[in-house]
């Protein structure tokens, strides 16, 4: 077997089809195909099955994955240690965010970094529901993610992960509305309200479920919108209230808006970026890491 078997089959595990890790890899389904048989070949017991269309992995398989993403990892750490390209502060990174922490971070990042000697990076939008994070590792050296405190951690075993910031959603009142003359807001003073808030499994909806909970109220959804600029407009614009983060909105805010902690229930959610370990190895992942979390801090600082 091969190092580049074993990664096939890691991304197997982790993106489910032949397909994905073709388009991630930029290599042919055929290919991805033809190097899964060669590593058959080599056990005697079967890696992967069949699941519908898709080709899964079976618990042998996972195994022998888990085993490979500990060898990729040990092969970049003795590139690293030879001191050739991953010991380089130059080079190729790319990075992903979902939107309000592109917004805020995506363009002091770039300015940070705008300099021959500093790494060159890619940045992507990528606006998913929080159990898919992880799987963006296999197609972007980091990942600016977030997750409810109370929802599952991601997996250690799979990605590393550098906490960034613990960030609170704060209701998004229009100015004249008369609970923008308070400190705090409660789940009863907001629960009868009209609201514009996020699609299924993401923060804001997390939080308005709450918030419905502790108010014994069916929450009155008016609009589903993900981007946070949109949801700033229609708040300012009166109407329905919302909800927005407090450190990463600054660049959606407007004069017609106002930010009240909501108290009494739980709306942090943690900033982090994720990635696979092989890539913490590089000094130019490392260098763009230790620039967000700059950047992240001098937002949390004044917020």
């Amino acid at each position: 077997m091969e190092v580049h078997q074993l990664e096939i089959l890691r991304e197997l595990g982790v993106l489910g089809s032949v397909k994905a890790v073709a388009d991630t890899l930029m290599v042919t389904p055929s290919a991805v195909s033809q190097q899964l048989a060669h590593l058959q070949r080599s056990v005697d017991v079967p890696l992967t099955r069949k699941e519908g269309r898709n080709l899964v992995l079976t618990e042998a398989g996972q195994v022998l994955a888990d085993a490979g993403a500990a060898v990729v990892s040990a092969m970049a750490e003795a590139r690293g240690a030879l001191g050739t390209y991953h010991g380089s502060p130059a080079g190729r990174v790319t990075v992903s965010g979902f939107h309000s922490a592109g917004q805020a971070l995506f363009a002091p990042l770039a300015r940070m970094l705008d300099q021959p000697e500093h790494p060159r990076i890619e940045l992507s939008d990528e606006d998913v529901a929080q159990q898919d994070f992880p799987a963006l590792t296999a197609r972007y050296d980091l990942v600016l993610a977030h997750r409810m405190d109370h929802s599952p951690r991601w997996p250690a075993d799979r990605v590393a992960v550098i906490p960034l910031a613990h960030e609170p959603l704060d209701v998004a009142l229009p100015a004249n509305h008369p609970l923008a003359r308070r400190d705090t807001v409660t789940a009863d003073d907001v629960g009868a309200e009209a609201w514009v808030t996020s699609h299924p499994g993401y923060s804001p909806a997390d939080v308005l479920s709450a918030i419905a909970a502790v108010s014994s109220r069916v929450p009155n959804i008016i609009h589903r919108i993900n981007d946070y600029s949109t949801v700033a407009a229609l708040v300012g614009a009166g109407g329905v209230v919302g909800l927005l983060p407090r450190y990463t909105a600054g660049p959606v805010l407007n004069p017609d808006i106002v930010l009240r902690p909501l108290e009494g229930i739980s709306t942090r959610r943690r900033i982090d970026l994720l990635a696979r370990p092989e890539n913490l190895k590089r000094r130019a992942v490392v260098m763009v890491c230790e620039a967000l979390e700059d950047i992240m801090a001098g937002l949390v600082q004044q917020g």
